[in-house]
């Protein structure tokens, strides 16, 4: 079993800044991907930025060029450093890791809300 938890969710003001952490924990795995996805209420869960085992980054049009996604593989954690915040971005953000078995792990999710 792996954990995933993150943190570093709270309140920004338009065009003012967060970052999430999520930090793996629990077993060994082999990544296929990991990332960020997010869901506002009443729409579906979207993704935000994915890292995959070739080191490529995929991220979601309405975040491209304000987010950006690491990971520190000795701390085992992956970030998101989110820029120039807008209301939109309101929503919970989820910690998302698939690994080579097929299996998919969620975080709990941490709230993010974008409000003057």
């Amino acid at each position: 079993q792996v954990q995933l938890a993150e943190s570093g969710g709270g309140l920004a003001q338009p065009g003012g800044s967060l970052e999430l952490a999520c930090a793996t924990s629990g077993s060994d795995y082999t990544l296929v991907t990991i990332g960020w996805y997010r869901q506002a209420p009443g729409k579906e869960r979207e993704l935000v930025a994915e890292l995959d085992d070739a080191g490529r980054i995929k991220y979601g049009d309405s975040v491209k060029g304000r987010f950006t996604l690491s990971r520190d593989n000795l701390k085992k954690t992956m970030y998101l450093r989110m820029n120039e915040l807008k209301p939109a971005d309101t929503a919970v953000y989820y910690c998302n890791l698939v690994v080579a078995i097929g299996y998919t792990y969620w975080g709990r999710g941490t709230q993010v809300t974008v409000a003057p």
